[in-house]
C-alpha cells in the first residue's frame, strides 16, 4: 500500500474547501489577496499592521524591467512559439542565486549570526571565501530604493526589529570598508521574513510569488507587440574561436 500523502493545507468537507481550516468561499469576500498568501504559507491570517507590510514586501517586487534573465528568458521562449504557461515557467526558472534566489540564504545567515557582530560576520564569511546574500546590486550603489521603503513601512507596522537592524548593520559595515554592497531587495525581504517568524524555506517562493506577475505581463506583451522569432543580430555577437577554416 502506497504511503499518503498529509497535508495540513487545504481539505474538503460536505462540498466546502477549507485553507487552513478556513472556509475558501467566504476567504473571497472578507481578505485581500495579500492576506491570504499570507494565510496560506504561516497558518495564520495577519493583522492590519502585518497584511500592511506583507502586501507592500509583495508589490514591490511585482517587476523590476524587461532587463532581468527572468525577463528576457520568458519573453525569448513565448517568442520561440512556447505558450505562456512554458514562457512563464521558463521565467521561474531563470531565478537563481544572483537573481531572486539569495533570500533564503540570507535568512539562514540572519538566523544564525543575528547576535553577533556584523563585522565579525562578515570576517567569517570572508575566511571561508562565502559570499554574503541580500548585499550588493547592479544598478544601485549607493541604496536600493526598494529597501528604503520597505523599512520605512517596517518601522511604521512595527517590524523593524533585530534582522532588519542586524541586515543594516553589515550594510553599514560594508559602507565603512569602502565597499559599495548595498542591503537589496533580497537582503531586506528575508529580514522581514525573520521579523515575521516564516521558515527559511519560504524565502525563495515569496520572490516567485511577488515575481509572476510580471512575468504573465511581459510575455503577454511579447504576444501582443512583438514579432516571433527574438534572435541576436550577427553584430550582437562577438565571436573569439578559432579562425574559421574556409
Amino acid at each position: 500500500m502506497s504511503q499518503k500523502y498529509r497535508t495540513a493545507i487545504t481539505t474538503h468537507k460536505d462540498d466546502k474547501v477549507f485553507v487552513r481550516g478556513k472556509n475558501l468561499i467566504d476567504l473571497s469576500s472578507e481578505v485581500s489577496f495579500a492576506a491570504a498568501i499570507y494565510l496560506i504559507l504561516k497558518g495564520e491570517l495577519p493583522d492590519a499592521q502585518t497584511e500592511k507590510l506583507f502586501s507592500a514586501m509583495l508589490t514591490i517586487s511585482i517587476d523590476h524591467g524587461v532587463n532581468p534573465s527572468s525577463v528576457v528568458a520568458a519573453r525569448n521562449i513565448y517568442s520561440a512559439g512556447s505558450p505562456v504557461q512554458a514562457a512563464v515557467a521558463g521565467g521561474v526558472l531563470a531565478f537563481g542565486e544572483y537573481h531572486g534566489g539569495a533570500i533564503e540564504a540570507a535568512m539562514e545567515n540572519y538566523c544564525a549570526n543575528v547576535e553577533k557582530a556584523p563585522g565579525a560576520v562578515i570576517d567569517d564569511f570572508k575566511s571561508r571565501d562565502k559570499r554574503l546574500a541580500g548585499f550588493g546590486h547592479k544598478l544601485y550603489k549607493g541604496e536600493d530604493p526598494r529597501t528604503v521603503k520597505l523599512v520605512e513601512i517596517a518601522k511604521e507596522t512595527g517590524f523593524a526589529g533585530k534582522y532588519i537592524q542586524f541586515a543594516q548593520g553589515i550594510a553599514a559595515e560594508f559602507h565603512n570598508r569602502g565597499k559599495d554592497l548595498p542591503l537589496n531587495i533580497d537582503g531586506i525581504i528575508a529580514a522581514i521574513l525573520c521579523e515575521m517568524g516564516f521558515d527559511v524555506k519560504v524565502g525563495k517562493g515569496i520572490f516567485i510569488i511577488a515575481r509572476v506577475p510580471g512575468l504573465v505581463a511581459h510575455v503577454v506583451e511579447e504576444a501582443t507587440r512583438e514579432k516571433p522569432v527574438r534572435r541576436l543580430e550577427e553584430d550582437e555577437v562577438e565571436y573569439d574561436g578559432p579562425e574559421p577554416e574556409v
